[in-house]
């Protein structure tokens, strides 16, 4: 049976590929080495989401009206502050994540993963396997970003991530190599497991959930907390405003995509009692703009 539309098709695993499935198909047959050819398609994958996820909040900082939105309006990182993360990210994007990229495809074949295997999976599944990833990711990093804020693992190793106290989503990955290796491993981590267990997981869901993973952690940097933020619809959401609260202050809110795990362990304390201040003044402050309007 034919499908009738891309939209139907996408994601299925009926006989006749569709467009995006035939396209992957081609492009690992045009290598001779699968090796090769997974390596330049996940790297161009991540620049291509990680700057592309981070131009959008450049372009804010230059629109006067998204000035009220800043969460530490007060802490401007310079040009030359931007630079120094820039050629420091690339530095790491080429030195440090370009070569463990290229081992992924040893790695994830000899856990089980077909890495041009086509038809692609149905969108449920994706959808339930990157609700795992997230989950692991987010308990992995909760308890090793707190360890990396004890004694020495702090001082010669996490505190390179905390020069920018007023971070923006470039920074996002602006950290200690080693910071990279270890925290890296809760990203990686989670579909090698599933994979090795199951047996059972696509590389197209493994990049659909690094580029989330992308998207969700410049957010988190992004040094912005918008009205259509998604912590403002999802409770448990962590968000730039918590994450924010991290840098500013040094500590609690360890955690990346969720609060559950900050909630649980009383990590979020001091983050509480400095949200409920700044609620209490904020309060202040439009009572008395009401009553001079008045």
């Amino acid at each position: 049976m034919l499908n009738n539309t891309l939209g139907d098709s996408f994601f299925t695993s009926h006989d006749e590929l569709n467009i995006a499935e035939n396209a992957w198909k081609n492009y690992f047959n045009s290598f001779e080495s699968e090796v090769i050819a997974t390596a330049i398609i996940a790297f161009l994958m991540h620049e291509i989401v990680y700057f592309g996820r981070c131009i959008p909040f450049m372009i804010a900082d230059f629109i006067p009206s998204f000035a009220k939105y800043k969460l530490q309006p007060n802490k401007v990182n310079t040009v030359e502050e931007q630079w120094v993360c820039l050629k420091s990210v690339l530095k790491a994007h080429f030195l440090i994540e370009l070569p463990l990229i290229f081992s992924f495809h040893s790695v994830a074949t000899f856990f089980g993963m077909d890495i041009a295997k086509v038809p692609f999976p149905h969108w449920q599944t994706m959808c339930y396997q990157v609700a795992i990833f997230f989950v692991f990711e987010d308990t992995f990093h909760y308890w090793f970003h707190r360890l990396l804020h004890y004694g020495p693992f702090y001082k010669y190793i996490h505190k390179q991530h905390h020069e920018y106290s007023a971070p923006f989503g470039l920074a996002a990955e602006y950290a200690h190599p080693i910071e990279v290796l270890i925290l890296g491993t809760g990203t990686i981590g989670g579909p090698l497991a599933y994979v090795a267990i199951t047996q059972n997981l696509h590389l197209v869901t493994v990049f659909i959930w690094i580029s989330l993973r992308l998207f969700q952690t410049i957010d988190a940097h992004s040094g912005y907390d918008f009205p259509w933020s998604l912590r403002h619809f999802l409770p448990f959401w962590a968000g730039a405003e918590h994450h924010d609260y991290h840098h500013m202050a040094f500590v609690n809110c360890f955690s990346t995509s969720f609060r559950w795990w900050d909630h649980l362990m009383g990590t979020d304390l001091k983050y509480q009692a400095y949200r409920k201040k700044k609620d209490e003044e904020l309060k202040v402050a439009s009572t008395s703009d009401s009553k001079k309007i008045n």
